[in-house]
């Protein structure tokens, strides 16, 4: 008998149209077909949502406060897309509204300051506690399709960043310092991470970048604006930049074939970031100076360099992650051979941040002491006796979140985290949420060799393959925009 091919479907997928985090990735901020919600990044938890007629485009949190910025969009828009919208959450409806003669295309903002991206220039305005907007300031750009623009968001922090007027380049714009935030009340239990303080522009300082030669696909910075990352259409580096003297510091190199690189992280305390593309593949690089912990995967022929192409010299990421494709499915066939291979994973759009996450840190005991000792004697070695609870300490560790357009939230631990060696408590996980690498799911074998390879990769040949490949590591695994009860 004849049987057709079904495809049987555990759930309706969620269609996210914008997930975006606020500048701290305290929370983040989700638009759907029928509203959008306000989630904490972590633990994850559904703080507000509001159900809507018609969809946004773009949406984007003010911090942690009450205002939310909204662009019309989609198949059934609910606002025109060349208007921003001030929506006060804590009234439930719109306060403030921007109206330009074109369409948004993005969007940045920090307290006290909206930047708005159009298709030839920027445009600055000051927003006040009370809800009034004032124009500052406007700058032309070179045709920015993607919208692309960043801020530094620290107190006394100044740096704003757009497209130049020529492709490729980029200017770096000075506006008023960023007021501070409001204490929090009561104060946080465990310290914060000590973060750098704010670029203050110097009084000569640089206002363009030669970044590349083709058209920019990200911009990036960290929350002080000490630095710049950059990346264009070619989709094979990364550039670093210091935001003073406009001087290369880096030159990271995502693969050797092109992609489209949708976004670029700093960690908070400037010492790693983290690339996302069309690839599926989250790639995180080291980008201190600092000796100790990971370093980047370097050519074999790197000695070379200055005898070479400058591809040699290239640093590929330490670690990756790969996302797991969003088509849950299972298909039914009359029949299957041998020589039938699996379809390739689609690739799953997504955006990154980075958290910080408390960490019990248990310290090494004296007990390997007294085993060395009594090994050397030839007696029978005794086990380590865990460190008295008094001695564990907490301390603040980074990881990676990624959420994905179709309602998918991964926690994850790169290899140089405190949370991938001996911890316990919050940042370690627990039975429920174990530690996986997702090489093993999604990657292809090299016929006759042995070896996995995945298809942005390019290490075989040209890399160092003594050293150990590493793979960022999920602790933690939950769905947002439906399976919590929105929708």
């Amino acid at each position: 008998m004849h049987l057709a091919r079904h495809s049987i479907t555990s759930t309706t997928p969620v269609n996210v149209i914008d997930v975006r985090f606020d500048a701290d990735c305290d929370i983040f901020a989700a638009a759907t077909p029928s509203g959008f919600g306000v989630y904490k990044t972590w633990p994850l938890k559904l703080v507000r949502k509001r159900d809507l007629t018609g969809t946004v485009s773009k949406i984007l949190p003010l911090h942690k406060t009450n205002i939310i910025f909204l662009v019309g969009g989609g198949r059934n828009p609910r606002y025109p897309p060349n208007k921003v919208i001030f929506w006060d959450e804590s009234i439930g409806k719109e306060v403030v509204e921007l109206e330009f003669r074109e369409q948004v295309r993005g969007l940045a903002c920090r307290r006290g300051t909206l930047a708005v991206a159009l298709k030839r220039r920027i445009v600055v305005f000051d927003v006040s506690n009370d809800r009034k907007v004032a124009r500052t300031g406007e700058w032309e750009t070179c045709e920015n399709e993607r919208g692309l623009l960043a801020l530094a968001t620290v107190p006394d922090a100044t740096l704003l960043i757009a497209p130049g007027r020529q492709v490729g380049h980029v200017q770096l714009i000075h506006l008023t310092p960023c007021p501070p935030p409001p204490l929090p009340s009561p104060p946080p239990d465990t310290p914060p991470i000590s973060h750098p303080t704010a670029h203050r522009p110097t009084r000569n300082p640089v206002s363009i970048i030669v970044a590349h030669t083709t058209s920019l696909t990200t911009l990036a910075l960290p929350a002080s604006g000490r630095l710049i990352s950059t990346t264009s259409s070619r989709g094979t580096l990364i550039r670093v930049w210091n935001a003073t003297t406009g001087k290369l510091l880096k030159e990271l190199r995502r693969g050797s074939d092109s992609a489209v690189i949708y976004g670029v992280a700093f960690r908070g305390d400037e010492t790693e970031l983290c690339v996302w593309s069309d690839k599926g593949t989250v790639h995180v690089f080291k980008i201190s100076d600092k000796e100790g912990g990971a370093s980047n995967r370097q050519s074999t022929f790197s000695p070379l360099s200055g005898y070479l192409h400058r591809y040699f010299s290239s640093q590929w990421s330490y670690a990756q992650y790969r996302l797991p494709s969003s088509s849950t499915h299972i298909s039914l066939h009359s029949a299957t051979t041998n020589n039938s291979r699996p379809l390739a994973p689609e690739d799953e759009k997504c955006t990154v941040g980075w958290i910080e996450v408390p960490v019990v840190v248990t310290p090494p005991s004296e007990a390997p002491t007294a085993a060395q000792s009594s090994k050397a004697s030839g007696s029978k070695t005794t086990a380590p006796k865990p460190a008295p609870q008094q001695l564990r300490q907490t301390q603040t560790d980074y990881q990676l979140v990624a959420l994905t357009f179709s309602g998918c939230w991964y926690r994850l631990s790169v290899p140089s985290s405190l949370s991938s060696t001996n911890t316990t408590g919050a940042g370690a996980g627990s039975s429920s949420s174990r530690r996986f690498s997702s090489s093993s799911s999604y990657t292809a074998t090299e016929k006759g060799k042995g070896k996995s390879k995945r298809k942005d990769e390019s290490y075989a040949g040209d890399m160092d393959d003594e050293r150990p490949e590493r793979e960022c590591s999920l602790i933690e695994f939950k769905r947002f925009g439906r399976w919590d009860g929105w929708g």
